[in-house]
């Protein structure tokens, strides 16, 4: 919890369907604040976190429009096992700084903190009041990720490698939406638990406590 604000923490594997969460949460009226856009408006062109990136990494590490070339840091976090912490390093900050200031901006019922790596990565739930997870079998995750982006399977399945493990999110969770039916079983989820959420962040405000069963 940060300022007396209501704030659900977001996170799921890769597939899981966060980002349909997040939207149908989104058209109610709640504030959403997506640390992967944050980060993206970090390394375009005129980013504030390019100065520090092109210190970093060279001048290969940022395309002709200035923006961060990913492909080149893609392939420098691969061969370098540092890479990776000195850009963390100078991204991290930025972007719980710029997150927190979204999310004491906004006007919403309560806020919604997007955070793929939220169990993986430290300094995030001190901000939160409740940690909402998206499961969905293993399988479903793969065949999700292969067709919206044309991976194979084993590409996917080393993407989730690096994730942490079901089980390990799951037992991160407070909440969790099981994601394994179609959309009308998803929103039927979610507007139950924006319930919840809207039901906890009032006695917040009127001096309650911020507990949810």
């Amino acid at each position: 919890m940060m300022g007396g604000r209501f704030v659900v923490g977001l996170t799921g594997g890769i597939g899981s369907g966060k980002s349909a969460v997040s939207d149908l949460l989104s058209a109610k009226g709640v504030d959403v604040v997506d640390t992967d856009r944050i980060a993206h408006g970090l390394t375009a062109a005129q980013g504030a976190a390019m100065p520090a990136i092109r210190q970093a990494f060279g001048d290969a590490a940022c395309r002709p429009d200035g923006s961060m070339d990913r492909d080149f840091i893609r392939q420098k976090v691969f061969s370098e096992p540092d890479a990776l912490k000195m850009l963390e390093a100078i991204l991290h900050p930025l972007i719980r700084q710029q997150a927190m200031t979204q999310l004491q901006a906004g006007t919403g019922p309560y806020a919604l903190l997007v955070v793929p790596l939220l169990v993986e990565k430290q300094g995030w739930t001190d901000m939160l009041s409740a940690i909402l997870v998206v499961d969905c079998p293993e399988d479903l995750q793969v065949s999700r990720v292969q067709q919206r982006s044309g991976l194979e399977a084993g590409q996917v399945a080393a993407i989730m490698a690096k994730q942490a493990s079901r089980r390990h999110r799951l037992a991160a969770a407070t909440h969790v939406i099981v994601n394994d039916a179609d959309l009308a079983a998803l929103k039927a989820q979610v507007m139950g638990m924006h319930e919840q959420f809207l039901q906890a962040a009032r006695a917040l405000s009127s001096g309650g406590r911020d507990e949810i069963q």
